[in-house]
């Protein structure tokens, strides 16, 4: 049968529908003149590859003085039986009138007209059949609809420029979405944001629906901003939690793009491969991958997969047609494309059959070939993919278990903080009730005690035998900006420093974050400023350098005194510990006004009278700050560097502070054959350095450029000899000081990098070191409460003494022999028992602890020096 230019497909349960239209035979009178509506139902049959003819029928029309057109045909539920029929709209087209009529489809192939309606004018735009059925079109930017049940035309009291879609919503019924200019309201309302985003594009989305004529928010489907380029929208999903309306739907644009939005945000794009889209339409495969089929003016196709994110799976040119059904019947959707063939007119002569997967079928290929063999193996190929499906999606449920399980942790590690900032703010933390963990969406985590109204008593009581902090114990708590780090400090007195033992800081926010842990990672660091006298000569008036081969007596005081300025009294340091946290700035401005408890973790030291040290683990809060966005605007927390009489005024915070942040290097200059002062006019001369008031064993880099900010700190231990130590923001600066440096130095100098400071300084502490591991092991050797603690027998002490007679006199007689054995058998049972002490375990642990951190100290500081 030839196909014309009207003729339609569509798909139904399997089927594909032909719907043709006869042309009448010239000879036939005018009067006379009928034309026929035929259909035919084809199925495809997997033994030969072709569509065969399963059923037709005819409905025949009288057509005199007249022209009958197909309009458009579509699947859509019948309100009488709630089953869904084929549908095919009509025009019947006379000089004076046009006339419009809907015919159904039902099994027996018998047409059933439904409705019809006159106009004085043609459909052309946006016209769309609904369940009903109904027809919907748009004329002059009105919306007009007409249903089976009242045969009247009705409009819609709105104005719009485009219908999108058509179709059920949850709770809504048949609903229209649409696209129309702006109408902004008078007074702001609860969507202030749409209101703003109407007033830019001068357009909007909106949904109408038909049974109860309201009007339904555009925003839920989509942002105004897309209203001038969305050509066709399809909805996936739709649903209302809690009164709100929770819609997914793809759209394609004017911009040949395809957006996936969800909640009316959007979630993804995909650039399309050809100009023009027209429609799009969904399939599900047998691997539940969900497509996109989109139209295009120009006759081409291409499917949008969407699965990590939305992507062109495949694309075809000169498609007449595409439909979506189960041809197969293989229980899932597969594309059954139509393709232009001028050369063969036959009905569905060339197509195409694709999941884009497994199932592959296409007109032209010969099959004479397939033989039972190759049947079996490709059943067998089928059985392994969804073997494989199966352990895929066997795994993905492992993945998700872990997923939750990890969310579990997360929310543990949250509560133990919370718990961790009530314990140390001596506030009573309480354990969340099972009520709470329903409202607090805990799922999963529960007490371990009762729920009961009063903490127990075990928790109080062991927080009072914790150690007591005295009640002074900070002098001084401080924060600085430097570049992108934050830099906290805490000044400890020195009579609480000297009784602890790995000390360290801690930054926990004090909001309640639920997404995120309140744990700031920082990294501690202890830093004590001593008394030391710089041995870098600094004067106001000296600006040349001095010559290379003046000598130095670094001995003479009198030279000191001419050499460097004089230094008041009251600069002199206390020598008191700093301890010192730094962490990155940029995470905690996100929050743009951020409270952080200041924890202090150490190790409590106490003596024995054993002279072992016994340490217990403390947590101390030493205070809170402030940081915000406005504070870090006006300078508040930044490091202020500025001269003053050959002298840097930042105060100690601000120099502990840059020290924090820098990076420390050390690095070993000697001469062979002048002295250094070279290094000391580099740093006054080429550097523009100066010392800092409070601690001059330290100066400051003034010279403009990635240099500036740069500490240094220059020892001599000989006039040949000194350790330069640079404090800087990275390793470009270090390099820039290094090349600097070597141009001012002699050639026969030579830098070295010292791993840990200076060889003489690690030597002092390795010495210090080996030392104290001594004592270690000679005071666990010798305890004095070893003897109540083991487990010794010594055998009877109260047993008969021997007469401490000559030996001579002994070995005479045969009782002094007898008496001589025994006491040489009675020695000898007790050495063998000294040789077999035992010891407690618990003091044997404490021993074997006690040796190896001081083993380890040694070991540590002999690495270094390696």
């Amino acid at each position: 049968m030839l196909l014309s230019e009207q003729d339609q497909f569509l798909s139904y349960n399997g089927e594909v529908l032909v719907f043709q239209l006869s042309n009448p035979k010239p000879a036939e009178e005018a009067d006379d003149k009928t034309i026929n509506l035929r259909v035919r139902r084809m199925v495809f049959n997997r033994d030969t590859k072709v569509f065969v003819q399963n059923s037709s029928g005819v409905f025949s029309m009288c057509a005199s003085h007249s022209k009958i057109e197909i309009i458009c045909c579509s699947c859509t539920t019948d309100s009488r039986t709630g089953i869904i029929l084929p549908c095919i709209f009509m025009k019947k087209k006379r000089k004076n009138n046009i006339k419009y009529f809907l015919l159904l489809l039902h099994s027996s192939n018998q047409f059933e007209p439904s409705f019809y309606f006159k106009l004085d004018y043609e459909l052309k735009e946006d016209i769309r059949l609904f369940a009903g059925p109904s027809v919907l079109w748009r004329h002059a930017n009105r919306l007009f609809y007409i249903s089976s049940s009242t045969c009247v035309v009705q409009s819609a009291p709105v104005q719009l420029s485009s219908v999108v879609w058509t179709g059920e919503i949850v709770g809504e019924g048949t609903v229209v979405l649409g696209i129309r200019t702006a109408c902004l309201p008078e007074t702001e309302d609860v969507d202030g944001f749409s209101v703003s985003d109407r007033a830019i594009w001068g357009t909007e989305f909106f949904g109408y629906t038909i049974q109860t004529q309201k009007m339904v928010t555009g925003t839920c489907f989509m942002p105004h901003a897309y209203s001038r380029v969305v050509s066709s929208v399809y909805i996936c999903k739709s649903e209302r939690l809690k009164k709100q309306l929770r819609v997914s739907l793809v759209a394609i644009t004017h911009k040949n793009q395809l957006i996936w939005f969800q909640n009316g945000v959007p979630k993804g794009v995909c650039e399309l491969p050809y100009e023009k889209p027209c429609s799009v339409k969904p399939a599900v495969t047998r691997s539940s991958d969900l497509l996109f089929v989109v139209s295009f003016a120009s006759g081409n196709c291409c499917v949008v997969q969407r699965r990590d994110s939305l992507q062109v799976a495949s694309k075809w040119q000169k498609v007449k047609c595409v439909l979506v059904d189960d041809f197969i019947g293989s229980g899932s959707e597969q594309l059954l494309l139509l393709f232009k063939d001028d050369s063969n007119t036959d009905v569905l002569s060339t197509f195409k059959i694709t999941d884009l997967g497994e199932v592959n079928y296409a007109s032209g290929i010969s099959f004479k070939h397939d033989v039972p063999a190759a049947e079996g193996l490709q059943e067998n190929g089928l059985l392994t993919v969804r073997a494989l499906e199966k352990r895929l999606q066997a795994g993905w449920t492992s993945v998700r278990e872990l997923q939750q399980h990890l969310e579990l942790q997360k929310r543990v590690i949250l509560e133990s903080c919370r718990a961790l900032i009530d314990l140390v703010e001596e506030r009573t933390h309480i354990l969340p009730t099972a009520k709470e963990v329903k409202c607090r969406r805990w799922a999963g985590l529960v007490s371990l005690w009762d729920d009961v109204e009063n903490p127990p008593h075990s928790l109080s009581k062991e927080t009072s035998l914790t150690f007591k902090v005295p009640e002074h114990f900070t002098e001084e708590l401080w924060q600085r900006v430097v570049d992108d780090s934050l830099v906290v400090g805490v000044k400890l007195t020195e009579s609480f420093y000297l009784s602890l033992r790995d000390v360290s800081l801690s930054l926990v926010m004090d909001q309640d974050f639920s997404s995120i842990s309140p744990i700031i990672k920082c990294q501690s660091k202890i830093i004590k400023l001593n008394k030391a006298f710089s041995a870098l000569a600094v004067s106001s008036n000296q600006i040349e350098p001095p010559p290379k081969k003046i000598k130095l007596d670094l001995h003479s005081k009198n030279d000191l005194k001419k050499e460097f300025p004089k230094r008041s009294s009251r600069i002199q340091l206390d020598g008191g510990k700093t301890v010192v946290a730094v962490t990155s700035l940029s995470p905690l401005l996100a929050f743009h006004r951020v409270c952080c408890v200041v924890l202090l973790h150490a190790r409590k030291q106490t003596h024995q009278n054993d002279s072992l040290q016994q340490s217990k683990k403390i947590s101390v809060l030493c205070g809170k700050i402030l940081l915000s966005l406005e504070d870090l605007s006006n300078g508040r927390y930044s490091v202020k560097m500025l001269r003053d009489n050959s002298y840097c005024t930042g105060s100690v915070e601000d120099m502990l502070a840059v020290l924090a942040a820098s990076v420390r290097f050390s690095f070993q200059i000697v001469s062979s054959d002048c002295t250094l002062t070279a290094v000391s006019s580099w740093l006054l001369g080429e550097m523009e350095c100066t010392p800092f008031k409070e601690c001059q064993d330290n100066i400051f880099c003034h010279k403009a450029g990635n240099v500036y900010g740069t500490i240094f700190n220059w020892t001599l231990k000989n006039p040949f000899e000194g350790v330069l130590t640079i404090f800087c923001r990275n390793l470009t600066v270090l390099f820039q000081c290094l090349h600097s440096l070597t141009r001012d130095l002699p050639p026969s100098c030579s830098v070295k990098l010292l791993r840990s400071g200076s060889k003489g300084v690690l030597t002092e502490q390795l010495a210090l070191a080996l030392e104290k591991e001594m004592l270690t092991l000679k005071n666990s050797l010798f305890l004095k409460e070893t003897e109540a603690e083991n487990s010794l027998t010594w055998g009877n002490e109260s047993s008969k003494k021997i007469n401490n007679a000559p030996l001579a006199s002994l070995l005479d007689t045969e009782e002094g022999v007898q008496q001589f054995r025994k006491k040489l058998q009675k020695e000898r049972e007790e050495s063998v028992r000294s040789m077999n002490q035992t010891m407690n375990g618990a003091l044997y642990h404490k021993i074997a602890l006690k040796v190896a951190e001081a083993q380890l100290s040694s070991d540590m500081i002999v690495c270094k020096l390696s």
